[in-house]
């Protein structure tokens, strides 16, 4: 009698850890599914955006003969427009070699554009965004603009395209057009790398030149290429940054303002 009231207790004690197992397993399936079509939507939400956001940029090319090589262009941006569906708008970036070319935002934290898209709606696949310590006026020392590493290729996700030989090797690569409401800039890259997340140097602001100078000379010795690009104390620099390696490292851009 014993024996068989603890062979049912045994069999009762397996159906609940296996109920339990699926229940678990079911739970787990439904959370996935979840995910994947989010996953989805945030995309499409972010190619319906990026495709309203194409009306507002016009490119000129500025070359008189035709057949010349060089890619020298100017970027007609209506701010009017994009501030009407942002507010935040500051300015708008092109990165040459990658499909980076944005409206850039800025909130007075760095967290809102994580996990926010352009109009403002949740969204995991978030914005290209400026730290928000920018003044975005011309005078900050160092602007700092990030992006998402997205898996369908959006945001900053071709960011990491700045270490390949191919990439740094080609010199139509090595240039940032950065636009506000003064104007067209154009910064000569000079630095990029991967580091680890704990040892990248996010500093805007310097009291000293010579702390400038030490995240120049710092930049330049992660730098996995040498652009023997001089960089001085009177320069402004932009620096570009996504994560990589499930957020354990940065990609990182440096670029110095030339005109």
């Amino acid at each position: 009698m014993r024996k068989s009231k603890h062979k049912k207790e045994n069999t009762k004690k397996k159906k609940i850890i296996l109920n339990i197992i699926l229940i678990v397993f079911f739970i787990s399936i439904i959370i996935c599914v979840y995910n994947i079509i989010t996953w989805i939507k945030n995309n499409k939400d972010t190619e319906t955006l990026i495709d309203e956001i194409s009306n507002a940029v016009t490119v000129e090319d500025n070359n008189e003969d035709s057949n010349t090589e060089s890619k020298d262009k100017s970027y007609k941006i209506d701010f009017e427009q994009l501030k009407a569906t942002n507010s935040d708008t500051v300015a708008w970036i092109k990165v040459n070699g990658t499909d980076i070319e944005y409206p850039v935002v800025k909130k007075n934290d760095n967290d809102f554009y994580l996990t926010h898209s352009f109009d403002k709606s949740l969204n995991g696949a978030g914005w290209v965004f400026a730290d928000y310590r920018n003044k975005i006026d011309g005078t900050d020392r160092n602007i700092i603009v990030y992006g998402h590493n997205r898996r369908d290729g959006s945001m900053f996700a071709t960011l990491k395209n700045i270490l390949n030989k191919s990439w740094y090797e080609n010199q139509e690569n090595r240039k940032v057009i950065f636009i506000t409401e003064q104007g067209q800039f154009e910064y000569q890259v000079f630095a990029v790398y991967q580091i680890e997340k704990d040892n990248y140097d996010t500093t805007i602001n310097f009291n000293l030149d010579e702390e400038f100078m030490n995240y120049i000379e710092n930049a330049k010795n992660r730098s996995v290429y040498d652009f023997n690009v001089d960089v001085n104390s009177a320069d402004s620099i932009l620096t570009l940054s996504t994560c990589a390696n499930d957020n354990k490292y940065r990609v990182v851009l440096h670029s110095k303002l030339v005109k």
